[in-house]
């Protein structure tokens, strides 16, 4: 079931399972997911789901609401997706992300990849600003450290999966502008050349290197 992660600079304060077709965000109390601040309205935004597709909706908010930084009305979401209340984040999970609950385990280091096949994976709406992607280089992650040293794993889906689940988890998104990593699990964001990547989608540069769970792994873009 696809869920939304809220939490606050970084730290965890919730899981809310979208078990309804409509589940609201404000202040009030009647809401379903409630955040208790100032900065965010009574009413504030809902989400909408369909299908195996969710809506965000802004209800007129005062401070309005943030998809992956920008100001948005009214917006399909996409697995990694970062909505802002506010100061708080909340993070959307698809189940339709193509992960199908699959692991696969370099040797203890746990790399979480799409098992669906390209056809079989339902995303939303496309986006004007995420739409074709058949100009970027190939893209590889190889593990730098632990048993699996040496491992690689091609960036060929929309989008790929990596960490440990209930410890760490990140996506990595293929955009028309580049290959990005957004933290979606865990009370700490990854790390890349040493620094936290924060909330935000990250665009990665080529010999990047990503620490996540306690993995290193090298971000490269393949020669042609």
């Amino acid at each position: 079931m696809s869920k939304l992660i809220l939490t606050l600079d970084g730290a965890l304060l919730g899981e809310y399972p979208l078990e309804k077709k409509c589940v609201t965000i404000g202040r009030r109390a009647t809401n379903d997911i409630q955040i208790d601040n100032l900065a965010v309205s009574g009413d504030h935004a809902r989400i909408i789901t369909i299908g195996d597709e969710a809506l965000l909706e802004d209800l007129d908010s005062t401070n309005g609401s943030t998809l992956n930084g920008k100001n948005v009305q009214k917006q399909a979401l996409q697995h990694g997706d970062i909505v802002g209340i506010g100061k708080y984040q909340l993070t959307y999970v698809s189940e339709a992300s193509g992960n199908g609950g699959k692991t696969v385990d370099f040797e203890n280091t746990i790399l979480i990849q799409p098992s669906a096949k390209d056809e079989d994976v339902q995303e939303p709406p496309a986006r004007e600003d995420a739409t074709d992607t058949s100009a970027l280089p190939a893209a590889c992650v190889q593990v730098l450290n632990g048993p699996a040293t040496g491992k690689e794993l091609p960036l060929t889906k929309k989008l790929t999966t990596l960490g440990k689940t209930g410890v760490q988890v990140a996506v990595i998104t293929r955009r028309p502008q580049g290959y990005f990593i957004t933290h979606v699990e865990g009370k700490s964001t990854p790390d890349v050349n040493g620094n936290a990547i924060g909330m935000q989608a990250h665009l990665l540069n080529d010999h990047d290197v990503i620490e996540l769970a306690g993995v290193k792994m090298e971000f490269y873009l393949a020669e042609d």
